[in-house]
């Protein structure tokens, strides 16, 4: 359990790493957000595909893999249907600050429970190294979530403090859920880890299909995104075998 809440927590705070960079700079090009938000999507293709379902299987079998990639694609689709996304242009629709950030952060609580829920699964395995993994790769997309939050609140003449303050409070639900993911997992019989790990490999394909990559090729960058995208899933594999 100690283990589990140290990696969701650190894993939930790569949001507020996320920020920094607004701290130095006003606005990053739309070049390096690309490269960024694909170098993520590398990251999280690789830990699914080569970590969680090949692990999945191992615990409870391909139909378990189906049903719980299912259930979790299914779920996030929901979820992205129902769930304002972070308008980073900032057209017009509220007019008060407040609304807009507390709609902002209710989207993200609810957008950050599967991820937690994936890392409590991850680590709630038989096999050790595999929630050390799934955190980094969690981790890694909070990064340009943190980011992305942070321009939206700068073009809506928040301050930099409030930016950082709301980035922290997007993780406490990260690390609720995650707390809860690894308790079901633990406490129920053996085979649901397998389907936890399914569900966690399904809900981060449907992030990575329906948001990361489309993000990454939106603003004529698709080829530097496209090598950035090859270079993440290259990192999570050593990644993968530091971890062994």
């Amino acid at each position: 359990m100690a283990t589990a809440l140290l990696g969701s927590f650190l894993s939930a705070m790569a949001t507020v790493l996320g920020v920094v960079p607004i701290l130095f700079v006003k606005k990053l090009s739309e070049l390096w957000k690309d490269v960024l938000v694909a170098f993520t999507a590398g990251i999280m293709v690789s830990a699914s595909t080569f970590g969680l379902m090949p692990q999945a299987i191992r615990e409870s079998g391909i139909i378990a893999l189906t049903l719980g990639l299912i259930t979790g694609v299914l779920l996030l689709d929901l979820i992205e249907n129902n769930i304002p996304h972070i308008d980073v242009e900032n057209k017009p629709g509220f007019t008060n600050m407040d609304s807009k950030a507390l709609l902002v952060l209710i989207a993200l609580f609810i957008h950050n429970i599967p991820e937690g829920l994936s890392t409590g699964f991850s680590y709630a395995s038989e096999q050790a190294s595999l929630g050390p993994m799934v955190a980094i790769a969690i981790g890694a997309q909070n990064m340009p979530e943190g980011l992305i939050l942070a321009i939206f609140l700068m073009n809506s003449q928040a301050t930099r403090r409030k930016a950082l303050f709301m980035a922290g409070l997007t993780g406490l639900m990260e690390m609720v859920s995650a707390v809860i993911g690894y308790c079901a997992a633990s406490y129920l019989h053996n085979n649901a880890v397998g389907y936890g790990l399914a569900f966690a490999a399904g809900a981060m394909l449907f992030i990575v299909y329906k948001e990361l990559i489309p993000e990454s090729h939106g603003h004529g960058y698709e080829r530097p995104s496209t090598y950035s995208f090859i270079f993440g899933l290259l990192a999570m594999l050593y990644i993968t075998q530091f971890f062994g």
